[in-house]
């Protein structure tokens, strides 16, 4: 019987929509639950280890300043290293000038051509600088270094937290995550001087990355750690100088030159058989990005950069540091770009059956719906859109209490539009592959992006 046929449509979307209610459920159980019900891990002291805040700049005048500032006004045991990738404004001197009343804030300058070579050759600088400065007797066991982007604006008391039982705390921990939330989530014009339309989009698109960091994100991460897979992000990572000493051992250096530097490093820790950890019990702010065009151009380098860590799926298969559920994680999560680009071809497929039968016989598809079948496809639509609807109302219960529930389910259901989004990043990142097209560039930030037009990724 053809699907085409209106009498085997109750069988398409029976069997469809049994495997997605299916994925539903497992999805709700092993994501929200936990999210939910996640109770604060006691804090432990940062005068255990000594820490250094890596932060690497390039054109980033506009915010440094007060970057310096804050870190070492939220984290006053730290030392801040702030790397000059060549910049061509006024960041090095801002730098250049705390670093002169600040014995704790040192400036790390890069010159081309060895400068512009990406984030984690930057890193990587840093991290010589600071291997040169350490006096050769240092317990590096006990050395944390942390990295921030030029917006990051660490809670206080953060490295106490990072420091607990749960993380630092155990010898066995190399990284810790702790997690983001969007600096401007509640700005009313994060586009200033634009219209009101604008504002709008630009508010929803912020609010947007605020629930996907502090919901999807926060509650997969979570679920990573019973996994043993736990990912590091590219703002608010930790990483003991002892683990980043083995990477370098073995590697020749810390960070590698992919366009996800920052996953890439925590997929090493785990080879090398370090554990990393995700910390909820504090967060970094960071600058959401509030139109379209710059926030496709950012997701698009996330996806490519997903994509080229694929190569090292054999490396995962083989070791045996990482449990056999870590390895179906990482797998799924590494082939995940990909398989949007075969959801982006499949999931259509049951509407177009369906309207391609109606315009066939019109007659034979209410019969098979009067004869029960109606729900099939409201289910295949509430399965597909309602797991993702959902995380409104979860964000709002675990993140902002104070947010009327109505609106969170609003926000739950623009959830799913701004998530179509991803699958032309997907379609996006496949042809930038293809075309062996692997250029960094960075993101320019909201006041950056108003001053005059956006430049083209390399």
């Amino acid at each position: 019987m053809s699907l085409l046929d209106p009498a085997g449509l109750p069988a398409l979307f029976s069997g469809v929509g049994a495997l997605l209610g299916a994925a539903f459920l497992c999805y709700l159980f092993a994501l929200v639950v936990p999210l939910l019900r996640r109770r604060p891990g006691r804090p432990g002291s940062a005068a255990d280890h000594r820490w250094h805040l890596f932060v690497p700049c390039r054109d980033e005048a506009a915010v440094i300043g007060e970057t310096v500032r804050h870190l070492r006004r939220a984290c006053p045991q730290a030392h801040v290293w702030v790397v000059d990738d060549d910049s061509e404004d006024a960041t090095a001197e801002i730098v250049g000038r705390a670093a002169a009343h600040d014995p704790a804030v040192h400036l790390v300058r890069r010159r081309r051509p060895d400068a512009r070579l990406g984030k984690g050759e930057a890193l990587n600088a840093a991290y010589d600088a600071l291997g040169a400065w350490l006096p050769p007797d240092t317990d590096r066991t006990r050395v944390v270094v942390g990295v921030f982007d030029a917006d990051g604006r660490p809670a206080p008391g953060c490295l106490d937290q990072v420091a607990g039982r749960r993380h630092f705390g155990r010898s066995e921990v190399g990284g810790v995550q702790i997690e983001v939330r969007m600096l401007n989530r509640d700005e009313a014009r994060p586009s200033p001087g634009a219209g009101a339309l604008r504002n709008a989009h630009g508010r929803l698109l912020v609010r947007m990355q605020d629930l996907e960091f502090r919901g999807p994100v926060a509650a997969l991460q979570h679920a990573r750690a019973t996994s043993r897979t736990v990912c590091l992000g590219g703002n608010g990572q930790f990483v003991r100088l002892a683990a980043l000493d083995d990477l370098a051992a073995e590697r020749g250096r810390p960070w590698t030159g992919r366009l996800l530097e920052d996953f890439e490093l925590g997929l090493h820790l785990m080879l090398a058989g370090w554990v990393n950890s995700f910390c909820a019990d504090t967060h970094v702010e960071q600058e959401a990005l509030a139109d379209t065009r710059r926030f496709l151009t950012q997701r698009t380098r996330w996806a490519q950069g997903v994509m080229q860590c694929a190569k090292y799926l054999p490396a995962i298969w083989r070791s045996n540091r990482i449990p056999n559920l870590g390895l179906l994680e990482l797998g799924f999560f590494l082939c995940q770009p990909w398989l949007q680009l075969l959801g982006a071809l499949l999931w259509p497929l049951p509407p177009l059956a369906l309207a391609l039968a109606w315009h066939r016989d019109p007659d034979a598809v209410l019969a098979a719906f009067s004869a029960g079948g109606w729900w099939l496809p409201l289910l295949y639509a509430a399965v597909g859109v309602g797991q993702f609807v959902l995380w409104g109302p979860v964000y709002r219960r675990a993140c902002e209490p104070t947010a009327g529930f109505w609106r969170s389910v609003g926000w739950g259901a623009t959830y799913p539009v701004y998530l179509l989004s991803l699958y032309a990043v997907s379609w996006r990142a496949a042809a930038r592959t293809v075309r062996g097209r692997t250029g960094w560039a960075k993101t320019r930030r909201n006041a950056e992006a108003l001053a005059g037009p956006v430049a083209r990724e390399a």
